[in-house]
């Protein structure tokens, strides 16, 4: 596409679900564009009314006065008919939560664009935050690709960095992303669409994988060093929580702090003061904060101690 056809307004459909994708969502209805939908995962029951709850897309899309739409499957070409009423100039993808079929991926003419949580080849996947986390990379960051058939192997765009703190939990990693990810979004559609963009071919053999969270995930190996455990802990935060078992039963850990200690792995050796539940590790030990004893609320572990008697020498596993 030569420099001079710029494209002025072009017609937009969005694909997304979650809070992350909502942030992306916001920024693009900002851009000036026409967004002539969005799409996300049908509502799912919550809660204990098992109540229908929409997803974070579709709320931020009735608040902006885009229509939605959720339809139950792609397959098939299910939704080619929607595509021809909206004929979109562009596609942009975050975090949809569905692999997208091909006729999709082929019907705009200017692509369908991806925004993804990591620098990509690196974690591909559904869980790209949570394990750059878990695995204590010291960067990670959003990649905006051309989608193709594979899964976020695609040709990159554009791509921003940043240095992830370490004690940062993924939720707050992700709220960050969010935000990076829509404003390089907001600067990349500008660059496809008067042709300026320049696409590079991604390095299959530098490639990982970001598998989905599990409650298996979540739980937590005390033979492993404090800090391998301390970025585990922080992976699983807010959702689904670093796992254990305390006396036969849950215990959920959203938040600790390394530390020196001696004794076996997943050892309890007491509370400190103004410290914490202090565990021992493989290598080192962790003084536990925030936490969730069965039967009890999310809350401080020194909190919990008061009302409840802390057994040493009882093992985590």
């Amino acid at each position: 596409m030569r420099k001079d056809l710029v494209i002025i307004n072009m017609k937009i459909l969005f694909m997304g679900t979650p809070d992350f994708a909502s942030a992306v969502l916001r920024r693009l209805a900002d851009t000036g564009h026409e967004i002539v939908g969005a799409v996300s995962q049908p509502d799912k029951p919550k809660g204990r009314g098992h109540k229908l709850m929409p997803t974070d897309v579709k709320k931020t899309a009735q608040e902006l006065g885009i229509p939605v739409y959720q339809p139950e499957t792609l397959k098939g070409g299910a939704f080619l008919g929607t595509l021809d009423e909206l004929a979109p100039d562009m596609i942009i993808v975050a975090a949809y939560g569905r692999i997208l079929p091909g006729y999709i991926i082929d019907y705009p003419r200017l692509g369908c664009v991806n925004v993804h949580a990591s620098l990509l080849p690196k974690y591909r996947g559904a869980a790209p935050i949570q394990w750059s986390v878990i695995n204590g990379e010291e960067k990670t960051g959003v990649t905006i690709m051309r989608m193709d058939r594979g899964l976020d192997t695609g040709d990159i765009i554009t791509m921003a960095e940043t240095r992830i703190g370490e004690y940062e939990t993924a939720g707050e990693l992700f709220d960050r992303l969010a935000v990076m990810g829509a404003e390089l979004l907001a600067g990349t559609i500008e660059a496809i669409a008067d042709g300026t963009a320049k696409y590079k071919k991604q390095d299959d053999a530098l490639s990982t994988y970001a598998p989905m969270i599990s409650r298996e995930t979540a739980q937590i190996d005390w033979t492993g060093s404090a800090s391998e455990i301390s970025k585990h802990i922080c992976g699983m935060n807010p959702f689904p929580g670093a796992e254990t078992t305390y006396d036969g039963a849950p215990l959920k850990i959203y938040e600790a702090e390394k530390t020196d200690a001696e004794g076996k792995p997943g050892e309890v050796l007491g509370i400190v003061k103004n410290k914490g539940l202090l565990v021992a590790c493989g290598e080192g030990g962790l003084y536990l904060k925030s936490v969730r004893f069965a039967g009890a609320k999310r809350m401080n572990a020194e909190d919990y101690a008061r009302g409840h008697e802390i057994k040493k020498g009882i093992i985590l596993c």
